[in-house]
């Protein structure tokens, strides 16, 4: 399919940009949900990204879901002149701070007492008289 190389270039860079990109599976939807690009260019460029080996695609109710793969990401760098330095969002990491560890079970856990579901595990058994009787399988299998 032909494109433009105006959308070409607006579809690389959102997807270098985010190092991943969603699409409808709608050919007849006029323009992508995030780009100013029919969604159908979209999906077509990602298409032949795939088979290139530069885009793993993923496919789950009626969305197509792309990533770029180091191939891809080493093809687009060299396709947007783009430096060493800049990485796509899903190459980042990010600055959040550690949470504090906090002790098993939760706090508070020694102060509570005894559950009351836990009780029946404390309760004696049947009495010593009961002796239950298995006939096998009433109903089915052999019949006396």
């Amino acid at each position: 399919m032909l494109v433009s190389k105006q959308n070409r270039k607006v579809i690389y860079e959102a997807l270098f940009k985010d190092g991943a990109l969603v699409a409808p599976k709608d050919y007849n939807l006029p323009k992508h949900t995030e780009l100013d690009v029919p969604n159908l260019e979209v999906i077509k460029i990602m298409q032949s990204l795939t088979s290139k080996g530069l885009v793993k695609t993923q496919f789950s109710w009626q969305w197509y879901y792309y990533t770029l793969t180091d191939e891809g990401i080493d093809y687009l760098r060299e396709y947007l002149h783009l430096p060493q330095e800049i990485v796509p969002a899903t190459l980042k990491k990010s600055t959040r701070p550690a949470a504090p560890r906090r002790a098993f079970g939760g706090e508070g856990r020694e102060n509570r007492g005894p559950r009351g579901d836990r009780e029946y595990r404390r309760k004696e058994g049947a009495d010593g008289d009961f002796k239950p009787e298995f006939r096998g399988g009433l109903g089915r299998g052999r019949r006396e």
